[in-house]
């Protein structure tokens, strides 16, 4: 048993062997190719992906505007002022509606949105002032997802469409044997990487998109848990006795 088991191993081991030296002796003598051979931008390089690659740079484009996009909108909106409350304090209790309205409105944030429609409901149930207050919220949380959604389809087309590109090089490269019949590992390779710059562009895209995605929501979590922090502590205010009489 034991010599039919090593009889084996050296049987696959054999072919083995003789293929990787093959490969080094060519990796060998296209690595001499490529150092002679002239230097490309990196623009050139990339455009070696083929047709497939197009698509994939567009929505590179796109994915770097709506990130930049998205974010300096949730980054102006969801500025917290940890004084807006007590800003508006004083003239609540002193009944001066009009005053902390005027106040709260020039805060330019999400934030100032959603007191200001608690103020101007003040008169009304509490638990109708705080229904409109999360309605408030809900819609400035609504804008600073729009278009996100986006991010999330390319994290998964871009990818998809350096697959297909590599795909359809691969295709071509065998037809391209089956009919010339020449089957060189430097004809494979060098087919082969060609195909795999449109796989890497994808990956890349949809790296970029699907981590835009996220952060941005983890941008928008922040938010949302701090206007509940504010919205309560408004309701705190204008439910101390004695101070609407």
């Amino acid at each position: 048993m034991r010599k039919a088991a090593i009889f084996t191993i050296l049987f696959l081991a054999t072919p083995l062997l003789s293929l990787a030296q093959v490969v080094t002796e060519k990796g060998a003598e296209a690595e001499k190719v490529v150092k002679a051979g002239e230097k490309i931008t990196a623009l050139e390089f990339v455009m070696k992906g083929g047709v497939f690659i197009i698509p994939i740079i567009i929505l590179l484009f796109y994915t770097l505007y709506v990130i930049i996009e998205r974010y300096r909108y949730i980054k102006r909106m969801s500025v917290y002022n940890s004084n807006l409350l007590n800003d508006i304090r004083m003239n609540l209790e002193k009944g001066n509606i009009q005053d902390a309205l005027n106040q709260v409105q020039r805060d330019q944030s999400a934030y100032g949105s959603v007191v200001a429609e608690g103020i101007q409901t003040i008169g009304r149930p509490v638990s109708e002032i705080e229904s409109n207050m999360e309605k408030v919220a809900n819609i400035e949380i609504g804008k600073m997802e729009k278009g996100m959604g986006v991010l999330g389809l390319i994290a998964g087309i871009a990818p998809t469409f350096g697959f297909i590109g590599t795909i359809a090089g691969v295709i071509k490269i065998f037809y391209n044997i089956s009919i010339s019949e020449n089957v060189s590992i430097g004809n494979i390779s060098g087919g082969l990487y060609e195909k795999m710059i449109s796989s890497g562009a994808g990956l890349t895209v949809g790296i970029i998109a699907y981590s835009a995605y996220h952060i941005l929501n983890a941008m928008i979590d922040s938010y949302t848990l701090k206007i509940q922090s504010t919205n309560l502590g408004f309701i705190n205010i204008i439910q101390r006795p004695g101070k609407w009489q």
